[in-house]
């Protein structure tokens, strides 16, 4: 059995998701589609807008046969981290062959070219990265200028547009760790990633973030732009107590505690709850805090790591420890074979209860992890899903 990964978050699952499950089961040359996906929590530092288990069994509906959670530790980080992360728990699996990946431009063979030139980062390089800085450039920005300026041949759309960025770090994790798994970038269609036009029927996941949000919903666009079992969940969600306790809990916690977050650096601590003592809203607060340096991503980040006490220190434990697959969701008629072939992993499956319990050291802290931002979920949402749950999902072909 030969899967073909995906590393997603699918916040909403929508028809470009489903456009994509459909080219990897038409052209990878899989037999299984694995989809790797962030928990409650995701990468721009928001609460998803469905839980974990929701968006896993959306996936399962669409096509993929089986749905594993990304820790919190690096599906809430910045991209260097949540690649790496990712594809560490991937290259632990045997029958991954293949990752696939939305991108706007580039092939495969850009893609690892563009990595192996990146992954070298000389003195010459780190010097002016440095200088990059100097006029309050954001390090993402000073590492991509840097990497342009001495390696003419990079395309620079592979690490400037958003998908291609995570395109480009998926690669470096994988040259990086000498991986067997081959890329597999897929062309996005429709609307780009950060993209807020309502498309006819491939908007993106922001643009249909923000439909959701508006006091009358646009039933007949969303009806058009999801799944028919994600569109009936989106007509009965409502907004989450996420962002005041995200605020929060910075209010609450130390300025020392806030600055071993993630994403925290240079003082930023200070800066963030200097500003939310004159800015007590969470969007006004965020407004007022970004700047060149410290996009709003990063800063949404840091409030959702102090949130679920994510620690640099403890992130960079786990990503370099062995930890475990848990399994959210997996197509109920395969199961059997799915979780045989996956039991070959190097790393420890999580069915039930009984498997966690037995994970230990910093597995056992990563898990216990997820399981506080589950709980944490639960009382932010009015959900209530438990931690130790495995969801086998019977798929069916449903109609829009």
């Amino acid at each position: 059995m030969k899967f073909c990964a995906v590393i997603c978050e699918y916040n909403p699952f929508h028809n470009g998701h489903l456009y994509q499950l459909n080219k990897i089961r038409e052209e990878s040359g899989c037999d299984k589609i694995l989809c790797l996906m962030s928990g409650n929590f995701t990468q721009r530092g928001d609460a998803a807008l469905f839980s974990k288990y929701e968006r896993a069994k959306h996936a399962i509906n669409s096509g993929a046969d089986v749905v594993l959670e990304l820790p919190a530790a690096f599906a809430v980080a910045p991209a260097e981290i949540f690649a790496e992360g990712a594809v560490s728990l991937l290259t632990a699996i045997p029958s991954v062959g293949t990752l696939a990946f939305g991108c706007e431009s580039g092939d495969k063979e850009q893609f690892l070219a563009a990595a192996k030139a990146t992954l070298s980062e000389s003195k010459e390089f780190k010097a002016l990265m440095k200088e990059n800085m100097k006029d309050g450039t954001s390090y993402a920005k000073a590492r991509t200028d840097a990497a342009l300026a001495l390696n003419s041949d990079i395309d620079e759309a592979l690490l400037t547009n958003p998908n291609n960025i995570l395109g480009t770090e998926y690669c470096r994790a994988l040259t990086a760790k000498n991986s067997a798994i081959e890329p597999f970038p897929i062309r996005r269609v429709g609307g780009g990633y950060a993209d807020t036009e309502i498309f006819t029927d491939f908007s993106s996941a922001t643009a249909l973030r923000g439909a959701l949000l508006l006091e009358k919903r646009p039933k007949k666009i969303l009806k058009r732009n999801l799944p028919k079992d994600v569109f009936e969940d989106a007509m009965s969600w409502n907004p989450s107590a996420f962002e005041r306790a995200a605020l929060a809990a910075l209010v609450a916690a130390p300025a020392e505690e806030i600055a071993e977050c993630t994403d925290c650096s240079e003082g930023l601590e200070n800066r963030l709850k200097a500003m939310t003592r004159s800015n007590p809203e969470y969007h006004a607060m965020l407004k007022k805090s970004v700047s060149k340096r410290y996009t709003l991503s990063r800063l949404k980040r840091i409030l959702c790591q102090n949130l679920l006490k994510l620690k640099l220190k403890t992130v960079k434990e786990f990503i370099s420890s062995p930890l475990y697959l848990n399994v959210l969701a997996i197509e109920k008629t395969q199961s059997e074979g799915i979780l045989s072939e996956l039991s070959q992993s190097a790393l420890p499956l999580v069915v039930r209860k009984s498997d966690a319990v037995a994970l230990k050291k910093n597995a056992l802290s990563c898990f216990e992890t997820d399981a506080r931002a589950n709980d944490l979920y639960n009382v932010l949402t009015g959900s209530d899903y438990h931690e130790y749950e495995t969801f086998f999902v019977e798929r069916t072909v449903k109609k829009k």
